[in-house]
């Protein structure tokens, strides 16, 4: 008989071990363990860091076999593992219904269960009666079953199974904005059942969307069809969000020790090393302990100071568990693990020394792990005096089977039985290791002969489409048809991936389809999605920030591969190729972009270096029939122009006489909600006044003609249209097309090439506002009862003015439905088809208000909307969109992109433009924070809506026009000048729109005003500005001729014109600077905090018609996210932004008296700031002896001074000083006439 080595005998005791403390609680039917003996109750989680030091044991079986015996025990122990996973997998997908909800509603109620009966596999509680969604669970299962598959073990077993699994990836690729119940199945702390956005559970998504991508999950002995597919860009998303939050956890939890799991053993899954060594710092810090860490601070389970009647906390109870929360030692085996990964040996025997003492000893000699350990009730009040003072003891289950597990897991590694790489053959660990530079490859194709010879002409040699073959290029949206028949499986009910975004690294590699070569152009650059990509200058600053990001976020085998394709509709109105493009293509050949490496080249140059990805899922087996007749109408479909007609281009022509007195005349300009405060007017009116005077046009009693003239029109803005329509002779074509359902269309640029195309039918209109809302007016409007909606497609079909086109259509769309057969011309046409040709004609002629606007009317959605939101939310900020403050919607957590659109079409009402500008700005608020976060310091929620206003607001100031041509500019802004203009009021820094003229070759050009495009730089001087600002007095908005405010320097005055725009400049900065610090909702350093201390010393504080009451410090500590978001609410309620900013300053008055003078009693007091605001503008008045005839014409927003709004905030007149005297005033506070304040 042979004799056992050492190592043989020591790994018998580990087998024996794992027999009497885990595989005893195996239930032999389902192979998922119980609780405890007594307790069925299986948790998905818990259950696979159970099965692990089996796994373990059976790979030290299979590696250091001594006897024949150790091979069949080895076998043996690899069953049981096979049987627990299997028993989860079933328990799951007698859930296939739910999966299949959930992806379409990542809803907590449609979610797979937690946990399990582990008897009969099925569920133990009902959907609403545990935090069942614990999207970390599933990741885990998922994470293993990729690394057990890959260690040999045949888990997985049929097709059936397969597709399961794939449809599980689906199941959390969106877990980096869904709220979930964590780890700790509680979400909030207060466990009152509020999911969370959790950093946990982010990244074991993060690591499990990693590891099971293109595993074969029939091992060795699979083909194509069992291979797992995850695309790269959800995982990517996962890892930025998870950056973006660690060390915090979630919004209730700074902190939490499960946090140990991601950046390190099982998931792996942070690359960044400082962000692993912070957060690991914060858990020793904060959850250190000496019986294990403590899950997060004030965690009440369990505690001695715990009512075990009660499920949930009320917030002011937590307070009471701070420094006696319970420690659990199953922690020093994750550091235990975390050591040995690392090679760490000092940290490896700093915390076996530590657990040594706190493991259970039975008395047949077996090591136990406890759940936790606590302070007994009658030493609390000493452990909080001096924390880890007390003696703790043992609390909760006996045996802890997760944290055993873990125990004798990290005993086998560390006794040389298993490598940590055995335990991770995908190499996960390896993460962090440096890697080599990535090289971008960029390819550049032209659409046809014609773009080629474009290019040649600016020395820029190209391939044409047909020239690559047999390499086919497509847009992104066909690979996400493609990817739409992964995991389909119809007797299960699956219906595959629901999402329609392809992200830009999955178009960044090449695909191999059925023995063909597929490339994928970026969705970014597809003009038919979202219309950002038909602005040239903004497509080529994303193409150079992709670069950058392509470089940075490449985990894969080979080089990305970025394609871009030069179409005719990226050419100018002159038919040539825009200069951004031509400079950014030539930077792209020097071989550095934005300090990225790239290579430009031809497309068959990159093949043998790209990342090639098989579709294996697209086959023809009997199962799969008919994916190949799919997939060919998903190409055919894009082949197809989006509507069935050959010419988009609009060469204007008069409008007819019957539009020009048509009650629908206009409406599109009538749904408009923009609008610059109605208030500002009579405050413009005397600002004009003024003006005049100081140029010696006019005394002060008796304005002359011009200004009164000026002023007269400047009332009358808001009450009538004084649009003249602009018109432009149609060029009679020689071919007439068949079916032209919108007339006027000449031959695209690529039809006639020799040809230039004649400017643009129209410039933006001039928008109507109204306070009612549009469809309301439309409704009870009996001026539309008389519309013939027959006459009206008549007229349509003769129309050849674009404003006219859009008002009919903007009717229809609205009185008759989308799907509306319009029959124009006798020939079938939908509103909806309409409407899309509507929105090309507006986008090839760069008519961005009208494209905004049948964008909204088509409710197109921006592609990464619900990640451009959760990536400011991630970042403690809260959303608003909609004008406050009865539109105005709050969004407090990540949202699905469907119901993120729907909620800002809803907040939006009838104003389709502005809800496209929503989106806009959204997307465009996501891009800063991710690459300038500075820029968002203080700023608590980003309320769109009054933004989007005070960028009117500014259009007015820049061009001294009424706020209903501001928006009207605004609304005509291209979307990289918005996005420009959007960073220059982030950053506080002063800019200007300069404009260059739009000029065509055109033998009509003269009879016609000319277009200019404008452009948003950085302020310099003030000059190109007043020069275009004086060329719109002249000309009136653009392509409109109107009355205007001309103004004309006498001789005498010369010189002055520059030192009063300086004047003017200084005049309006303050009222300007609190108005944008209001909309952008921003507040001093510490501000926050300082309310608190003031709210600890008072009854309450009255902020208009809201109150904060005391009971609030009760509730939540100073420095809590919580009580931010309370006072924030209150402060949100004031609609407008520049009296909401004095109400801060006031309350900074308020906490600078309090702290500053100890004799002040505030206790049963209430402080209403709105009577101490009030108070400082009557002081004010006062001192400023302002007649009351200026008072009248010079009262803003809330019944204030504009003169008090424009006082800066500092020194003896500063509106700090009045609000300090009007604070001591309040309170009976004597001689508060020498109070000065001076602030930093």
């Amino acid at each position: 008989m042979r004799n056992r080595s050492n190592s043989g005998v020591r790994l018998d005791y580990f087998q024996r071990l794992i027999n009497k403390t885990i595989l005893k609680f195996q239930n032999p039917i389902t192979g998922l363990f119980g609780t405890t003996e007594h307790d069925s109750h299986a948790w998905v989680r818990d259950n696979v860091y159970t099965i692990m030091a089996v796994w373990g044991i059976a790979l030290a079986y299979r590696k250091n076999a001594d006897l024949d015996e150790d091979l069949a025990k080895a076998y043996e122990l690899e069953q049981s593992v096979v049987k627990l996973m299997r028993g989860l997998l079933r328990c799951m997908m007698l859930q296939v219904d739910k999966l299949e909800k959930f992806k379409k509603t990542q809803s907590t109620k449609d979610c797979l269960h937690a946990k399990y009966s582990s008897q009969t596999g099925k569920t133990v509680v009902g959907d609403s009666e545990w935090g069942h969604l614990q999207i970390d669970a599933t990741s885990l299962f998922i994470l293993y079953l990729a690394q057990m598959t890959a260690a040999g073990l045949q888990i997985i077993y049929t097709l059936d199974e397969v597709a399961f699994v794939q449809n599980l990836v689906f199941y959390i690729e969106t877990a980096y904005r869904t709220p979930d119940y964590g780890v700790w199945e509680r979400g909030d702390k207060t466990n009152h059942g509020l999911p969370e956005l959790n950093s946990s559970s982010i990244g074991m998504a993060k690591a499990a969307l990693e590891a099971i991508n293109e595993v074969d999950l029939f091992g060795a002995r699979g083909g194509p069809a069992s291979v797992i597919h995850a695309l790269p860009d959800e995982a990517q998303q996962c890892q930025a969000i998870l950056h973006s939050m660690l060390p915090r956890e979630s919004n209730s939890k700074e902190i939490d020790a499960a946090l140990i799991s991601v950046i390190s053993f099982p998931a792996f899954a942070v690359d960044d090393i400082e962000i692993i060594k912070k957060t690991r710092q914060e858990i020793e810090d904060k959850l250190m302990g000496n019986y294990g860490c403590r899950r997060f601070l004030r965690d009440g389970y369990k505690t001695a100071r715990e009512d075990p009647n009660r499920l949930h906390y009320e917030p002011w109870e937590l307070l009471a568990f701070e420094k006696i929360e319970n420690q659990w030692p199953m922690f020093y085996a994750f550091f235990i693990l975390d050591g040995l990964y690392r090679g760490d040996t000092e940290s490896v025997e700093k915390y076996k020394a530590l657990l040594d003492p706190v493991i259970t000893r039975t008395d047949d000699g077996n090591l136990y792990m406890p759940e936790m350990y606590s302070v007994p009730k009658d030493k609390v009040d000493m452990e909080i005096r001096s924390r880890d003072s007390q003696k703790r003891e043992r609390t909760g289950k006996m045996l802890h089977l997760w944290g055993q597990s873990l125990f004798i897991l990290g005993r086998l590694i560390d006794e040389k039985f298993i490598s940590p790489g055995e335990l991770d053959p995908l190499n996960r660990r390896l993460i962090t290791e440096p890697r080599p530079d990535v090289v971008v490859q960029v390819v550049v194709i032209a659409e046809d002969i014609m773009m080629q010879s474009l290019m040649a002409e600016q020395g820029i040699a190209v391939q044409t489409v047909s020239q690559v073959a047999p390499i086919q290029i497509y847009p992104a949206r066909v690979l996400s048809q493609i990817y739409s028949l992964l995991g389909k499986n119809k007797s299960m009910g699956l219906t595959g991936r629901p999402s329609s975004e392809i992200g830009l690294l999955a178009t960044s590699k090449l695909y191999i389809l059925q023995d063909q070569i597929l490339a994928f152009i970026p969705q970014f650059i597809d003009q038919h999605q979202f219309y950002l990509a038909l602005d040239i200058d903004f497509l080529v600053d994303t193409m150079k920030n992709t670069m950058e990001d392509l470089a940075r976020n490449w985990r894969m085998m080979g080089r990305p591969t970025f394609v871009c394709t030069i179409n005719t509709s990226m050419l100018d109105h002159n038919q040539k190729l825009p200069s951004s493009l031509v400079g950014t293509i030539k930077k792209l050949q020097s071989g550095y972009i934005a300090g990225t490496r790239v290579h430009l080249g031809d497309m068959g140059d990159f093949v043998s270096t790209s990342c090639i990805t098989k579709l294996s899922f697209v086959n023809t087996d009997t199962q799969y029939a008919g994916q190949d007749s799919q997939i060919s109408d998903f190409l055919g479909d894009v082949l197809k122009k989006a509507c069935p007609r050959p010419r988009l281009l609009s060469l204007g022509k008069k409008a007819s006489r019957s539009y020009r007195h048509s009650s629908i005349r206009g409406i599109v300009r009538r749904s408009r909600s923009i609008a610059v405060n109605a208030e500002d007017i009579p405050a413009l009116h005397a600002q004009l006044q003024q003006r005049g005077v100081n140029l010696g046009l006019t005394s002060p009693n008796s304005p002359g003609p011009a200004l009164s003239f000026a002023l007269r029109k400047l009332e009358k803005g808001a009450k009538k249209s004084r649009r003249k329509e602009t018109t432009l002779p149609r060029i009679n074509t020689s071919e007439e097309l068949a079916h032209p359902h919108l007339k006027g269309n000449g031959r695209s640029p690529m039809c006639t090439p020799n040809r230039s195309p004649v400017q643009s039918p129209m410039g933006s209109p001039k928008a109507q506002h109204r306070l009612w809302p549009f469809m309301d007016k439309f409704n009870n409007d009996s001026s539309y009862n008389n519309v013939d909606v027959h006459e009206l497609v008549d007229q349509l079909s003769q129309s050849e003015n674009l404003n006219e086109q859009a008002d009919i259509i903007h009717y229809l769309y609205i009185k008759q439905g989308p799907n509306w057969d319009t029959e124009v011309d006798g020939k079938s046409c939908t509103v909806r088809e309409l409407l899309v040709e509507l929105y090309e004609k507006a986008g090839h002629w760069k008519q961005w208000w009208l494209v905004r606007h049948a964008a909204g009317m088509l409710k197109k959605r921006v592609e990464d909307l619900a990640l451009a939101a959760t990536d400011l939310l991630v970042r403690q900020k809260q959303l608003s969109v909609g004008l406050p403050p009865d539109r105005e919607k709050i969004i407090t957590g990540p949202l699905p992109p469907d119901e993120l659109a729907a909620i800002i079409y809803e907040s939006c009402g009838d104003d389709l433009s502005t809800a496209s500008l929503t989106q806009e700005i959204l997307i465009y608020l996501a891009m800063f924070i991710r690459t300038e976060p500075k820029l968002f310091k203080e700023m608590l929620r980003m309320r769109v809506g009054l933004i989007i206003q005070v960028m009117a607001s500014e259009m007015s100031r820049l061009f001294k026009c009424s706020g209903e041509d501001a928006s009207d500019h605004l609304l005509n802004l291209s979307p990289y000048e918005l996005k420009m203009m959007l960073h220059h009021i982030l950053s506080g820094k002063e800019f200007v729109i300069t404009t260059e003229k739009v000029s065509c070759d055109s033998e009509v050009m003269n009879e016609y005003d000319d277009e200019y495009k404008f452009s948003v730089v950085s302020k310099q001087s003030r000059q190109e500005t007043s020069a275009f600002a004086s060329k719109l007095s002249r000309k009136g908005p653009l392509n409109q001729k109107m009355p205007s405010v001309t103004v004309q320097s006498p001789p005498s005055a010369a010189g002055k014109p520059e030192i009063e725009d300086e004047m003017e400049d200084r005049q309006g900065q303050w009222l300007r600077r609190r108005r944008l610090d209001g909309a952008l909702n921003r507040v001093p350093v510490g501000f926050y905090t300082q309310v608190w201390k003031v709210l600890e010393k008072c009854h309450g504080l009255s902020i208009g018609s809201h109150f904060l009451p005391h009971s609030l410090t009760r509730e939540m500590t100073s420095g809590e996210f919580k009580f931010a978001l309370q006072v924030e609410r209150v402060l949100n309620m004031i609609p407008q932004p520049e009296y909401r900013q004095l109400m801060v300053e006031a309350l900074m008055v308020t906490t600078l008296l309090v702290e500053g003078d100890c004799r002040i009693n505030l206790s049963g007091q209430v402080l209403n700031v709105d009577k101490i605001v009030q108070q400082a503008n009557s002081i004010f008045i006062k001192e400023q002896n302002i007649s009351s005839e200026v008072v009248n014409h010079s009262t803003g927003s809330a019944g204030i001074c504009l003169h008090l709004y424009d006082t800066a905030p500092s020194g003896r007149y500063g509106t700090m000083s009045y609000l300090a005297r009007a604070l001591a005033v309040f309170m009976n506070i004597g001689d508060h006439q020498n109070l000065e304040c001076n602030i930093s």
